[in-house]
């Protein structure tokens, strides 16, 4: 027994990072309303069985070994012997670190085990958030095996090595000046790139662009879900930002890129960017007369904000916070112009995370960051800058590493095992029928008026 990894600082610790956990299943739980609200009533339950099975998977990929591509950077800096390998061995599911209580670990070999140990489930959750934001670019059309199969490559493979990449203080673009901290590159970016690449192979749905003469088209069957979904999200989202830091008992806190900051500075930059987003949010709601951007106003001023919380300024946050919007409704006309039917999570996420992380570099230019306590040399404690260049390098690999995947399997989908999206007469009878054999309604819902103004097609989605 150590007693000194049971200490009550160590416990308190874990303790923030379990209800780390807690609050990313809530979003994953508000994503899942957003989404209700906006399918079809006959997809309904199988837009809900589609969201719960792939986060699982994506959750239990990471938990079978995905965490060890993570602790890679940590080894690499402490000089430990063959690093990924090692890592591997440590944390893999089978692995010692991962089967051994934290107080009979030694802390020479793993300090604040039982901290680390809660890391991999509070990385599981973030996995399963990712891949619930994927999903939604991509309902009411994607097959479930070639979703379930990408899901376990993302949480696997694909999700632990954007986190090693560029978020974490030792990570390799961390260490040159990429800076990250509320999970904008291997949340928002890389899940953005994903859902682009899957909506572009996998065409419009029926009705989307052009009338079909099925009369099938997308509509939303109760846009008030939407508003409870982005309010489950706002409640959570500030208990995952402040686990995205190193919180140092007698020091202070620290951002994931080890930038110096404070818990209340990044509660006082986290609601000016929501607040600001939310009401120039409502400003486009009413010009365009299409409600969800008074719903998603909040959610675009968070994610382009999200690089900015820890080395921020309010006033900052409030000015970046209300282009988040303006930057969601260029996306979402862009995405239309190119036929391509994604207006939820290319609009919320990459466009707003894009230009998030490039403005970060202008705002916190010079802002020191990267390494870790007591080292030296090239992971030393705050020896790197942080630049605009460097955070458009961190844009282009995450894209990189999302879209070329994302990409391969679509193509190997669309060629062997029955094709990447579902049928004609699928789409046009309804999933819930068809797939569970469940009655459809006995009286369907009408479909929602096209709003009226300068974007008339744009509905019921962003």
């Amino acid at each position: 027994m150590f007693e000194e990894q049971a200490t009550f600082e160590f416990m308190t610790l874990a303790f923030v990072y379990v209800v780390g956990v807690v609050a990313i299943i809530m979003v994953v739980l508000g994503l899942g309303l957003v989404d209700a609200g906006l399918v079809r009533r006959q997809n309904l339950v199988n837009t809900w069985v589609q969201k719960l099975i792939a986060t699982m998977i994506a959750g239990g990929g990471l938990m079978l070994g995905g965490y060890a591509f993570w602790q890679w950077q940590f080894n690499q800096a402490f000089g430990v012997p063959d690093p990924l390998r090692q890592a591997i061995s440590d944390w893999w599911l089978f692995g010692a670190f991962m089967n051994t209580p934290g107080n009979r670990i030694d802390p020479a070999v793993l300090p604040e085990a039982d901290v680390l140990q809660v890391f991999v489930p509070f990385f599981a959750t973030f996995s399963m958030a990712t891949m619930a934001l994927i999903h939604s670019g991509v309902v009411e059309r994607i097959r479930s095996g070639p979703l379930y199969v990408m899901s376990f490559v993302v949480g696997a493979v694909l999700s632990p090595l954007a986190g090693y990449l560029c978020w974490g203080s030792l990570s390799p673009l961390t260490n040159r000046g990429v800076h990250d901290y509320d999970g904008v590159f291997p949340l928002y970016i890389f899940a953005g790139t994903f859902a682009l690449v899957l909506a572009w192979r996998l065409r419009p749905r029926l009705g989307a662009f052009t009338p079909d003469p099925s009369g099938a088209r997308p509509f939303a069957h109760a846009p008030g879900l939407v508003a409870i979904g982005v309010l489950l999200v706002l409640f959570a989202k500030p208990i995952i930002s402040i686990g995205s830091g190193y919180i140092i008992p007698g020091q202070g806190y620290f951002g994931i890129s080890m930038t110096s900051s404070g818990i209340g500075l990044v509660m006082l930059n986290w609601a000016c960017g929501v607040f600001a987003g939310g009401v120039v949010g409502g400003i486009i709601a009413h010009r365009q007369k299409n409600p969800t951007y008074a719903f998603l106003g909040p959610i675009c001023g968070l994610v382009i904000c999200g690089a900015l919380f820890d080395v921020g300024r309010p006033w900052e946050c409030l000015v970046l916070g209300a282009a988040g919007p303006l930057v969601a409704l260029g996306t979402a006309k862009l995405m239309r112009r190119l036929r391509i039917d994604e207006s939820k999570v290319v609009p919320l996420a990459l466009g707003p995370g894009i230009v998030g992380a490039i403005a970060t570099g202008f705002f916190a230019w010079g802002e020191k960051t990267g390494g870790y306590f007591g080292l030296e040399g090239e992971y030393a404690f705050q020896h790197a800058e942080i630049t605009p260049w460097w955070q458009l390098v961190g844009v282009v690999t995450i894209v990189l590493l999302a879209g070329v995947p994302a990409l391969a399997m679509a193509l190997f989908f669309e060629r062997v095992g029955g094709g990447l999206r579902i049928t004609r007469e699928l789409e046009i009878a309804g999933q819930d029928a068809s797939l569970w054999g469940l009655d459809e309604p006995a009286r369907r819902d009408a479909p929602v008026p096209a709003p009226r103004g300068s974007d008339a097609g744009e509905p019921a989605q962003v």
